[in-house]
C-alpha cells in the first residue's frame, strides 16, 4: 500500500486506541497502579506486541518510526510560544541557586561522564560497537523518548540507521526504572523517615494511583482567550505552533543547503517559535495566548511520541545490542542512584529527598516522571521543589537545548573525547561552587533542618 495522508491519520488513530486501552488498564488494574507506569508507555508496549513484529493485528504503516522525530520538532516549536516576561538571571541565582546548580550539573555530568568514559569501556567489552553508542545512554535516560528521537534522528542523518531504535530503547528502560525504582526508593525513604510530608504510602491520593482526577479536585487546563465565533480557542493556540513548525522545516532545509554541517531541525524550529512569540508580542496578541494550553498541546504530542517510539522499537536491533544496552543501562541507573544518595543528599539545603527524587525521576525518563514521584512524597508541593525548578529552568532550558543541538554534531565530527572532558570538568566545577556558596547539608537523613521545620509547621497551621 502506498503511504499517504489516510495512512498517517490511521496510524494516529491506532495510537489513540492504544492510549485509550492503556488508560483503561492504568485506571482499573491495581498492580499497574502500584507501579505508576505512564499510559503512553503501556500504549507503546501494547503497540509493540500487537504490531507487525509480534501478533501483527494492528496494521501500522511502515512510517511510524519517523513520527517521533516529527513530534519532537513539533514539541520544540511550542516551547517558547506563550511565554511572558522572563525570569532574570540575578533572581535565579539569588532565590534558587542550589536548585539551578544541582539540576544543571546532573545533566552536564550525565552527558559528560558517559561521552568521556563509556566509549573506552564499550570498546574493551564489546569490540566493534559503533563509536556513537555511548551518547545514546544519557540521551535516552535524561531526555526520554523526545531527546532520543532528536539525537537519534540526527545520528541517522549521520549514517547510523540503528541510532533511533537504540535511543528509544534506552528511553523506555530509563522511564520504567525511573517509575518503578522511584516507588521502591520512596518506600525505603518513608520507612527511614527521610520524607517530610508523607509518613505512609497509604497517604498517596487516588488520582496519582489511577490517573483519574475526582471532580472536586479538577483544575482548568487553560482559559478561552478568543471568541469561538471567530476561531476555535484550541485551534487558535495550535496555529502559532504549526507556523513555527513550518518555519523550522523550511529554515532547516535552507541552512543545510548553505552550511557544511546539518542544522538540527528541532532547535531551528524552537528558534522559529521564539520569533513567532515575538511577532505575537509586536501585534499585541501575546495576552491572548494561554501558556497552559500551549503546554497541554505540546504534552499531548509527547504521549503520541512515546507511543510511537516504543511501538516502533526494532526487536531485531535490540536483540543484536542486548548486552551493551543492559550493561550501560545498569551504569546509568547507578549514576542516578549515586546522585540521589550523595549529591542531592548533601548539597540541597532543605527537603533533600523531595528534591532528589524529582531529579532521580527525570534523569530516568522525563520531567513528568519526576513530577509523579514528587507528588507521591509531597502531594501539595510544600517543598517548592517544582516552583524552584520552574524558575531555574528558565535558564537551564536554554543551556539544555544548546547542549542537545551541539552534542550530535560534535560527536559526528569525532570530538567526543574532548566534548566529554569539557562537560565533565564544567559539571564538577558547578558542584564545587554550589558546595562553597550554599554549603553542605550535614544533618542526618531523618532529621529536618530548621528551614524544613518552619515549612512543615506552617503547613499544619
Amino acid at each position: 500500500m502506498v503511504f499517504g495522508p489516510y495512512q498517517m491519520v490511521l496510524d494516529f488513530a491506532f495510537a489513540a486506541m492504544l492510549l485509550f486501552l492503556a488508560k483503561l488498564v492504568r485506571s482499573r488494574i491495581r498492580f499497574v497502579q502500584r507501579l505508576y507506569i505512564p499510559s503512553a508507555v503501556i500504549a507503546g508496549l501494547l503497540g509493540l506486541f500487537f504490531g507487525p513484529q509480534f501478533l501483527d493485528i494492528i496494521p501500522f504503516s511502515g512510517q511510524i518510526a519517523t513520527y517521533p522525530f516529527l513530534l519532537i520538532v513539533f514539541l520544540f516549536s511550542s516551547l517558547f510560544i506563550g511565554n511572558k516576561a522572563g525570569t532574570s538571571v540575578k533572581k535565579i541565582f539569588s532565590d534558587v541557586g542550589d536548585t539551578f546548580a544541582i539540576n544543571l550539573a546532573v545533566q552536564v555530568l550525565f552527558f559528560g561522564v558517559f561521552v568521556l568514559v563509556a566509549p573506552f569501556i564499550l570498546a574493551a567489552l564489546f569490540p566493534g560497537l559503533h563509536p556513537w553508542f555511548a551518547l545514546l545512554v544519557p540521551t535516552g535516560f535524561i531526555g526520554g523518548h523526545g531527546y532520543a528521537a532528536a539525537i537519534g534522528g540526527a545520528l541517522i542523518g549521520g549514517g547510523w540507521e540503528d541510532a533511533l531504535t537504540i535511543g528509544q530503547t534506552f528511553a523506555t528502560i530509563g522511564l520504567l526504572t525511573g517509575v518503578i525504582g522511584g516507588v521502591i526508593l520512596i518506600n525505603f525513604a518513608v520507612r527511614k523517615g527521610a520524607t517530610r510530608f508523607v509518613k505512609s504510602m497509604t497517604d498517596v491520593s487516588d488520582d496519582i494511583r489511577t490517573g483519574l482526577v475526582a471532580e472536586e479536585s479538577r483544575e482548568s487546563m487553560g482559559s478561552s482567550t478568543v471568541n469561538p465565533m471567530s476561531i476555535d480557542p484550541l485551534g487558535w493556540h495550535l496555529v502559532p505552533i504549526l507556523i513555527a513548525f513550518a518555519g523550522g522545516y523550511y529554515a532547516t532545509n535552507f541552512l543545510n543547503s548553505i552550511l557544511p554541517i546539518s542544522a538540527p531541525m528541532m532547535s531551528v524550529a524552537m528558534i522559529c517559535g521564539v520569533i513567532m512569540n515575538l511577532v505575537l508580542r509586536l501585534l499585541r496578541l501575546n495576552n491572548y495566548v494561554d501558556k497552559k494550553i500551549v503546554t497541554r498541546i505540546g504534552s499531548t504530542s509527547t504521549d503520541f511520541l512515546v507511543t510511537f517510539g516504543v511501538s516502533a522499537i526494532s526487536i531485531t536491533v535490540v536483540v543484536e545490542f542486548a548486552l551493551p544496552i543492559i550493561f550501560m543501562s545498569i551504569l546509568a541507573v547507578l549514576f542516578t542512584l549515586l546522585w540521589l544518595a550523595f549529591i542531592s543528599r548533601r548539597l540541597f539545603r532543605k527537603f533533600w529527598f523531595e528534591r532528589g527524587i524529582f531529579i532521580y525521576g527525570y534523569t530516568n525518563g522525563v520531567v513528568a516522571t519526576g513530577v509523579t514521584l514528587l507528588r507521591v512524597v509531597d502531594p501539595e508541593f510544600r517543598s517548592k521543589t517544582l516552583e524552584d525548578y520552574g524558575t531555574a529552568y528558565a535558564l537551564i532550558g536554554i543551556i539544555e537545548v544548546v547542549l542537545i543541538s551541539l552534542l550530535p554534531i560534535l560527536i559526528m565530527q569525532g570530538l567526543g573525547f574532548a566534548t566529554g572532558g569539557i562537560l565533565t570538568a564544567i559539571g564538577a566545577v558547578i558542584l564545587i561552587i554550589c558546595a562553597k556558596v550554599y554549603g553542605i547539608n550535614r544533618n542526618k537523613a531523618n532529621k529536618p533542618t530548621e528551614a524544613e521545620l518552619e515549612v512543615m509547621n506552617s503547613s499544619k497551621s
